[in-house]
C-alpha cells in the first residue's frame, strides 16, 4: 500500500478533484481551476522526482485530472489508476512528453496535454547565452576570480572566440532553432548554415533582409546556406546548436564520428534532448580537444551526468533551465491546468497549439478549449472553431 503524500489544498469543497504533482510558478493556474469548481491538491513532498507509488497515492480513489512533470513515469500503472479513479485528463507541464506512454493513455481514454507555444524565445535565449558563455569562457573566468587567483591582467588570460563574422550552425530550424539563429545573426552578425528536413523560408528571408540592411549601411552582409547534410553543418559551423526532436533517428545524433569532423575550436550547444548527444563520446572529445567547448542544458541520463563531464573545464553544464523564465514557467502552468480543465468540462481542442497567446492574456478569460492535447485524434476529440 502506497504511503500518504503531503499536499496543500485549494478550494476544499470543489466538485472536481485535480492533482498537481509539484508546486508550479504563479497562482493564476490555481485560480483558473478553483473558479471552475475544482478542488486543487498540490503535492508538497520534498522529493525532487515522485515515484509511481507516490503518484498512485496522490490519485487515490477519486481524481478527475492530474498535472504532472516530465521527470515522472506516466505509463500503464498510472493511467489505469487514473481511469479507475474517474479521471480522463493528464497534462505534462512541458512541451515534450517522452515520459508518457501515449498508447497506454489511449487505452484508458485519458487525454494527454502538453504546453507548446510558450517556450520558443526562452529556450532560444538560453541556447544563445550558453553560446556566448562558452565562446568567451565566462564560467571558467568566474571560477578563477572566486578562487582568488586573479593577481593582474595578462595578455593570454581566458582568451576566447569572437562571434562576429563567424558561422552559426543550426541543426533543426523549427521555431526554437530559427529563433536562436535570429538572435545570433542579428546580435552578433554571424553567418548561418542550417540543416532541416524542411526549408526554413522565413528564416532565410530574414537573413537575406538583414544582410541587405547591413550592406546598405556599409557593413559586411551576413549570409545563409541550407546544408544538404548534418555533416556539412558540423564541418563548417563555429558555433553549432542542436534543436531536433528526439526519436530513433536522432538518438546519439552527435557521436564520436561526427564530433571528429567538427572544428577543433568549435562550440556545441544542446538545449533540446539529452540523448541526442553521446555523452561518453563527448567527454572523450573534450579531453582530447581542450579548445573545443560545449554548453549543455540537458543530459543523456538526466539528472545524472556521464563520468568525467563535471570535471571538464571546457564544458558549461546547467540543470535543464531552458524554459526557466518567470513568464514561460507561469505560462506552462496555466496551459497545463487549462488542458486538464478543458477535458473535465468537455471543451474542444484548440486548433493551433502554437498560438497560445489568448490563453495567457490575464486581462480576459481564456478560450473555452484545451490548449494542446497530443492524442486528440486517437480519442476522437472535437477541434475548436474559435
Amino acid at each position: 500500500m502506497a504511503k500518504p503524500v503531503s499536499i496543500e489544498v485549494w478550494n476544499p469543497s470543489g466538485k472536481y478533484r485535480v492533482i498537481s504533482t509539484k508546486a508550479m510558478p504563479g497562482t493564476r493556474w490555481i485560480r483558473l481551476l478553483t473558479d471552475q469548481d475544482c478542488r486543487v491538491e498540490i503535492c508538497t513532498s520534498k522529493k525532487t522526482i515522485l515515484s509511481v507509488e507516490d503518484i498512485l497515492a496522490l490519485i487515490g480513489e477519486k481524481c478527475d485530472g492530474v498535472i504532472g512533470q516530465l521527470t515522472e513515469d506516466w505509463g500503464e500503472a498510472l493511467f489505469s489508476a487514473l481511469s479507475r479513479a474517474g479521471g480522463k485528463a493528464f497534462s505534462n507541464m512541458a512541451v515534450g512528453y517522452n515520459n508518457v506512454d501515449v498508447n497506454a493513455a489511449n487505452k484508458y481514454g485519458v487525454a494527454v496535454g502538453n504546453t507548446p507555444g510558450v517556450l520558443t524565445e526562452t529556450t532560444a535565449e538560453l541556447a544563445a547565452s550558453l553560446s556566448v558563455a562558452a565562446s568567451r569562457r565566462i564560467v571558467e573566468a568566474d571560477e578563477f576570480m572566486r578562487a582568488g587567483l586573479y593577481d593582474g591582467w595578462l595578455p593570454h588570460l581566458f582568451v576566447g572566440n569572437l562571434l562576429k563574422g563567424q558561422t552559426v550552425g543550426v541543426i533543426g530550424a523549427g521555431r526554437i532553432g530559427s529563433a536562436y539563429a535570429r538572435m545570433m545573426i542579428e546580435g552578433f552578425k554571424m553567418n548561418l548554415i542550417y540543416y532541416d528536413l524542411y526549408q526554413a523560408t522565413r528564416l532565410e528571408k530574414f537573413v537575406t533582409a538583414y544582410g541587405e540592411f547591413l550592406k546598405a549601411n556599409g557593413e559586411q552582409p551576413v549570409t545563409w546556406k541550407r546544408a544538404g547534410s548534418m555533416e556539412e553543418v558540423l564541418r563548417e559551423g563555429d558555433v553549432i546548436s542542436l534543436h531536433p526532436i528526439l526519436d530513433k533517428t536522432t538518438y546519439h545524433l552527435i557521436n564520436k564520428e561526427r564530433l571528429s569532423i567538427m572544428k577543433k575550436e568549435a562550440i556545441l550547444v544542446n538545449c533540446s534532448r539529452g540523448p541526442v548527444v553521446d555523452e561518453v563520446a563527448l567527454v572523450e572529445h573534450l579531453k582530447e580537444n581542450p579548445m573545443f567547448r560545449v554548453g549543455l542544458d540537458v543530459f543523456e541520463d538526466e539528472p545524472y551526468m556521464k563520468p568525467g563531464l563535471a570535471d571538464m573545464k571546457n564544458a558549461i553544464v546547467v540543470p535543464h533551465i531552458a524554459s526557466a523564465s518567470k513568464w514561460t514557467r507561469e505560462g506552462m502552468a496555466t496551459l497545463a491546468a487549462l488542458n486538464v480543465l478543458g477535458k473535465i468540462k468537455g471543451y474542444p481542442v484548440w486548433s493551433n497549439p502554437n498560438n497560445v497567446e489568448p490563453f495567457l492574456n490575464e486581462n480576459s478569460p481564456p478560450p473555452a478549449a484545451c490548449p494542446s492535447i497530443v492524442n486528440a485524434k486517437n480519442l476522437g476529440l472535437t477541434a475548436s472553431k474559435l
